[in-house]
């Protein structure tokens, strides 16, 4: 009976990311969009980020953080990646993203390949899928035909989700891209790979409150321990600290499991525990009992479909450029 049940569930989940699929091919992109004009487009993606990936495994987070920072600012257009002045990658929330060089890489080959025909927006959204591959975690099919933006600029990057956003604030910039509570938290997930720096979540640790260790109360007192020790008051604030204790190279659901533990890093992050309308589908990929499961892998795929294709340029919009750091 529990075989038949997940049989069930797991085919019902299935059709519901077709479903998702197939919404967004009616809305410009489509999966095998270069089936014809450049056919070994994905392959040529994923042995680069492969190849990447084997040498420096930080690669695989830094380009999935980096298809959400482009999508969430004038859409999944590669605005992202265009080198210059006041441009996207300049502002703060974007300094420390990583992986440029991999798109440069496959770029080039996408161009001895396929001169002109695959746009740099679509060749971040395979890498990102390609990296969630590389850590364990599932695949998904990629809807394809984005055109590349050419607008650029640091101020535009002022409304990406922050490490100190409430949760009201989080669902508030999510729904403006249509991405709902569940898609928030889902997507939130992904910090399941990655690091973030002593910096960003440090104020959490000393003088936070003025009661107890003085620390964030959402935050376990033996775990807070431990990353006094990792991120001294005075110490360097650019040092490195997994976003999931414990799997921070794993592409899992252990991340939940922190939240629900008091072990998130960002505050952000630890407030989708914190707050009952998250809480909800953060039990649910936990599979508390009593509530409707959710698996994580799947739903990851799905709210990444709806995702990349926030405010696409399609058709004769934008253009393919040659050079992914500069327009044409």
């Amino acid at each position: 009976m529990e075989v038949s049940c997940f049989s069930q569930t797991f085919l019902l989940v299935t059709l519901l990311l077709a479903i998702a699929v197939s919404l967004v091919e009616s809305q410009g992109t489509r999966v095998g969009f270069y089936s014809t004009s450049c056919p070994r487009v994905e392959s040529i993606v994923r042995s680069t980020v492969q190849s990447h990936f084997g040498s420096d495994p930080t690669i695989a987070p830094g380009l999935l953080r980096m298809h959400f920072h482009d999508c969430f600012v004038h859409g999944c257009d590669a605005s992202i990646l265009i080198d210059g002045p006041g441009t996207e990658k300049t502002a703060p929330p974007n300094l420390l993203l990583r992986g440029y060089e991999v798109i440069d890489d496959a770029k080039t080959q996408l161009e001895a390949a396929c001169p002109g025909v695959v746009s740099c927006a679509d060749i971040l959204a395979l890498a990102a899928r390609d990296s969630v591959v590389l850590t364990s975690g599932a695949s998904w099919a990629v809807p394809t035909g984005r055109r590349d933006g050419t607008v650029s600029q640091a101020s535009d990057a002022a409304n990406l989700p922050g490490f100190r956003d409430s949760v009201d604030v989080q669902k508030q910039k999510f729904a403006a891209k249509g991405l709902n509570t569940q898609d928030l938290v889902t997507l939130v997930g992904g910090h399941t790979i990655g690091t973030t720096a002593c910096q960003f979540f440090r104020y959490r640790l000393y003088n936070f409150t003025t009661t107890g260790n003085g620390a964030d109360p959402s935050i376990t007192a033996a775990f807070v321990s431990q990353l006094q020790a990792l991120c001294p008051q005075n110490g360097d604030g650019s040092r490195r600290i997994g976003l999931d204790t414990g799997s921070v190279n794993r592409f899992d659901n252990s991340f939940f499991a922190n939240l629900r533990d008091g072990k998130g890093i960002l505050e952000s992050d630890q407030r989708l525990w914190t707050d009952a309308s998250t809480k909800t589908f953060v039990q649910r990929f936990l599979g508390i009992r009593g509530l409707l499961g959710l698996t994580f892998n799947i739903e990851f795929g799905r709210s990444m479909v709806k995702m990349s294709n926030i405010e696409v340029k399609t058709g004769t919009v934008g253009e393919i450029r040659k050079v992914c750091s500069k327009v044409n």
